[in-house]
């Protein structure tokens, strides 16, 4: 689980939307963009590269 203070400044480097962690994943809730993210060792991997539809 990720800290509540890192997610609040967490933000979708591909659109700028907030995020939220949900199933294992930081997610973003721009629903235009709506990337999930992996979580590596506990660690959001904010990478485009890295992420999935």
């Amino acid at each position: 689980m990720i800290d509540k203070v890192l997610l609040s400044i967490l933000a979708c480097p591909a659109c700028g939307n907030d995020v939220e962690e949900r199933d294992g994943k930081i997610v973003c809730l721009g629903s235009a963009c709506a990337l999930k993210y992996p979580i590596k060792d506990g660690i959001p991997v904010m990478l485009v590269d890295e992420a999935e539809k």
